[in-house]
C-alpha cells in the first residue's frame, strides 16, 4: 500500500524506534487466528550474523505471554456457535472468550517471522550482493541525503524517483528486489550510499514507491498532511507516550493500525433492527431482527486471539467486510448516559458469509434476560477490526441501531 510522504519524513529505521518490528509481527500475526505449527529454526542459523533482524525478532516472540481473560457477558452462551439452522455463526462477546495461549501465541510468532524477516533478509542480501556496489561517486554526505530524499521526495526528484526511503512497519513482508535496485541508484556515497541502498532492499516496494513520487513532483516539498492547518493534535502513535496496541483488549494504548478503504456514499453499510419485543419475562428467550445493507459479512478476528483494533477497513466491490453485533444491557437509569464499563448481559458478534447491496435480516436468538427492568438491545455493524464502518460523509447516519425491552 502506498504511503503518503508526510507520514515517513521522520519514519525511524527497521527494527528501530517505538514501531519494531515484533509489534508488527503480533499485529499482523494476530488477525490470522488459529494455532499454527512451530517452524523449527536452526541453530546456525540464527546464529547466522546476516540474520540479526530475524535472531532479534525471534527473541521476541519467546517473550509473547498470553492476555489476562477479559470479563464476559452474563447470559449469553459462551464459544462460538450455529443459529439459523446453521447458517450463521455467533460469536460470543466478540470472541473475547477464545483466549490464545502462550504457546499459540509464540508459534504463531515464529512462524510470521520465518515467513516475512527471514525471507525479506534473504532477498536483501541477494540485493547487496548484485546491486550493492552500483553507487554513483561522492561522499558520505552525499549518501545520508540520498537516503533522505526518498524519505521526503526531494532527492528522489533528482534520482527520478529511484531513492528509497526508511523502511515501514510493513517492509518485512514486501518484495525486496525493487527496493534493493533503487536504493543503489542512490546518488550517495561508496560505503553510506551503499549502505543505504541495502537498506532500500529490505523496505520493499514502498520505498520505491515513495521515490517515484518525488520523482514525479519533480523534487518539490513534502506534500501537507490532511487536516493541515486544522490544528490537529496527532495522526499516528509515533507522538504518544503510550505503549503500541497489541490486538488484545487493553485500555491505554496507542493503536497504529491505519483506517483503511472507506466505500461510496451509496455504499456505506446501515443496519435496522426491524423487529423485537417490547415486553418479555425474566429468563425468557426471545429474537431479535437484524437487517444490514451493504455490509459483506465475511470477515472476523476474535478479539482474544489478538484481532481487535488490527486489521484496516477493507472493500469488496465497493462494500465493507466484517460483520455485525448484538447486546442487551440493563439501564439503571432512564435520564442519563449508563456506566460504560459494566459486562452486558448478551453479546455475540454475527458473520455468515452473507450480505451484500441488498438488504436482508438475520435473527438474533436471546436466551433471556436474567433480572427485571429496562434493558437497551443495541446493534451496530463492524469491520474486521471491530470499528463501526467509516462513511464517505460526516453527516451520514452509522449502522447502528438501539430498542428497548421492559423485562417483568
Amino acid at each position: 500500500m502506498r504511503r503518503s510522504k508526510y507520514r515517513r519524513a521522520n519514519s525511524p529505521a527497521w527494527f528501530s524506534g517505538r514501531r519494531r518490528i515484533v509489534v508488527v509481527a503480533a499485529a499482523a500475526l494476530a488477525a490470522f487466528g488459529g494455532v499454527v505449527t512451530v517452524t523449527q529454526i536452526s541453530s546456525a542459523g540464527t546464529k547466522n550474523q546476516n540474520n540479526a533482524g530475524t535472531n532479534s525478532a525471534l527473541a521476541s516472540c519467546d517473550k509473547l505471554q498470553a492476555p489476562a481473560r477479559s470479563r464476559l457477558s452474563t447470559q449469553t452462551r459462551k464459544g462460538t456457535y450455529t443459529t439459523n439452522n446453521g447458517r450463521v455463526t455467533q460469536h460470543a462477546d466478540d470472541g473475547a472468550g477464545d483466549v490464545a495461549t502462550t504457546a499459540q501465541l509464540q508459534a504463531r510468532c515464529r512462524e510470521w517471522v520465518t515467513n516475512n524477516v527471514a525471507n525479506a533478509e534473504t532477498l536483501a542480501r541477494r540485493g547487496r550482493g548484485n546491486n550493492g556496489g552500483n553507487n554513483n561517486g561522492g561522499n558520505n554526505t552525499g549518501g545520508n541525503q540520498g537516503n533522505t530524499g526518498g524519505n521526503q521526495g526531494n532527492t528522489g526528484g533528482n534520482n527520478g524517483g529511484n531513492a528509497s526511503a526508511a523502511p515501514s512497519q510493513a517492509a518485512p513482508s514486501a518484495p525486496a528486489g525493487n527496493g534493493g535496485n533503487n536504493g543503489g541508484n542512490n546518488n550517495g556515497g561508496n560505503n553510506t550510499g551503499g549502505n543505504q541502498g541495502n537498506t532500500g532492499g529490505n523496505q520493499g516496494n514502498t520505498g520505491g514507491n515513495q521515490g517515484n513520487n518525488g520523482g514525479n513532483n519533480g523534487g518539490g516539498a513534502v506534500t501537507p498532511p490532511p487536516g493541515a492547518g486544522l490544528g490537529i493534535l496527532t495522526n499516528s502513535c509515533e507522538t504518544s507516550d503510550l505503549e503500541d496496541h497489541d490486538g488484545f483488549q487493553k485500555g491505554n494504548r496507542c493503536v497504529s493500525t491505519e483506517f483503511g478503504e472507506v466505500g461510496a456514499a451509496a455504499n456505506n453499510p446501515t443496519l435496522l433492527i426491524t423487529n423485537a419485543p417490547r415486553q418479555v419475562n425474566r429468563n425468557q428467550p426471545f429474537t431479535l431482527q437484524v437487517s444490514t445493507r451493504n455490509l459483506i459479512r465475511d470477515r472476523f478476528l476474535a478479539a482474544g486471539q489478538g484481532g481487535y483494533y488490527v486489521e484496516s477497513s477493507v472493500l469488496q466491490g465497493g462494500l465493507v467486510r466484517g460483520h455485525f453485533h448484538t447486546a442487551c444491557r440493563i439501564l439503571d437509569n432512564r435520564n442519563a448516559a449508563p456506566a460504560p464499563d459494566p459486562v452486558p448481559a448478551f453479546f455475540v458478534a454475527t458473520e455468515d458469509s452473507r450480505g451484500g447491496a441488498q438488504p436482508d435480516t438475520v435473527a438474533i436468538q436471546v436466551p433471556g434476560l436474567p433480572q427485571s427492568g429496562e434493558f437497551q438491545c443495541s446493534s451496530w455493524a463492524g469491520d474486521g477490526s471491530h470499528r463501526i464502518p467509516m462513511m464517505e460523509r460526516a453527516n451520514q447516519t452509522p449502522a447502528f441501531d438501539s430498542v428497548r425491552v421492559r423485562v417483568r
